[in-house]
């Protein structure tokens, strides 16, 4: 058997996309999963090999990294990316490695009031002087944000977007776009070694255009609702955020109306051939997850 591409996060947002375009290409690929849970079996069915394993241990890292030739790193928002970091840089070291694609973020950088950023950002140079052949990635927000529980509901229920993202502009961008664009990396890494790509959607737009357009493809009137940074903040401790993931969502909104997080697609529909999806495209797949209760 041909040597496998590791994806990490398999069970999560750009994983399992991920571990799905590379099996269409027909290649051998391992999955890491946390548990081994009904996802984890979803990932066997579907002809991957999982590896169960915490990248916060240096053992676990090694038997995962172990015989494969490239690998997709992603850590969730949550302390420990430094860590993880050094741990699977001396595994893509040991394992020599093709290439590592590393999921960053669009926000990363060394001054960033973002805890999660400034550590993405440390995270990159990590990779970068250990040697490690990489590709960053540092996408924008994704197109999956609508489907997030307080964004669903309120956009389903009140017909509004209620952030504190002023007048800033993004382009969404869908996990199943970045997939493609990952796979395309991971399958033929030469022409990208040493690269950092952000990610976008294909039109940049405001939060009142998004609105529109999610209005557009639902058939109903949805609109933007700016708060405040303060209000945001105490909706998300009423929700039992972690406090580290708080201090970095209210960082990044600073973040978003200076625009950090703007830009539209540059190199997905390049590299890829095809477009990453609109706005509309996005929310007509995802259609049912908007569905109003039938006695609203």
């Amino acid at each position: 058997m041909s040597q496998p591409i590791l994806v990490t996060g398999a069970t999560g947002e750009t994983g399992r996309y991920t571990v799905d375009r590379l099996l269409a290409r027909g290649l051998a690929v391992r999955a890491l999963a946390h548990k081994d849970d009904d996802r984890a079996a979803q990932l066997r069915a579907a002809g991957a090999e999982v590896v169960v394993g915490d990248l916060l241990e240096h053992d676990d890292v090694l038997r995962a990294v172990d015989g494969a030739r490239a690998a997709y790193f992603c850590y969730p928002v949550r302390p420990g990316l430094i860590q993880a970091t050094a741990y699977f840089a001396d595994a893509a070291l040991r394992a020599g490695l093709e290439v590592l694609v590393n999921m960053s973020q669009i926000s990363a950088r060394e001054d960033s009031k973002s805890h999660a950023a400034r550590d993405h950002w440390i995270a990159e140079r990590l990779f970068d002087r250990a040697g490690v052949p990489v590709v960053h990635l540092r996408p924008t927000f994704f197109a999956q944000w609508f489907l997030y529980r307080h964004a669903k509901a309120s956009i389903v229920e009140r017909g509004e977007i209620d952030l504190p993202y002023g007048d800033g502009r993004h382009a969404p961008i869908a996990a199943e776009d970045q997939a493609r664009f990952i796979a395309a990396v991971l399958a033929d890494p030469q022409p990208h070694l040493g690269s950092t790509y952000t990610l976008h959607g294909p039109i940049e737009l405001s939060q009142a255009q998004i609105a529109e357009a999610i209005s557009e493809a639902l058939g109903r009137d949805v609109r933007y609702a700016p708060s405040s940074i303060d209000a945001y903040r105490a909706r998300l401790e009423q929700a039992g955020l972690p406090a580290f993931l708080i201090q970095h969502f209210c960082a990044i909104a600073v973040d978003y109306q200076n625009g950090i997080f703007a830009g539209a697609d540059t190199a997905i529909a390049t590299v890829t051939g095809t477009p990453p999806m609109t706005v509309q495209a996005f929310i007509d797949l995802h259609r049912t997850a908007f569905e109003r209760p039938a006695s609203a």
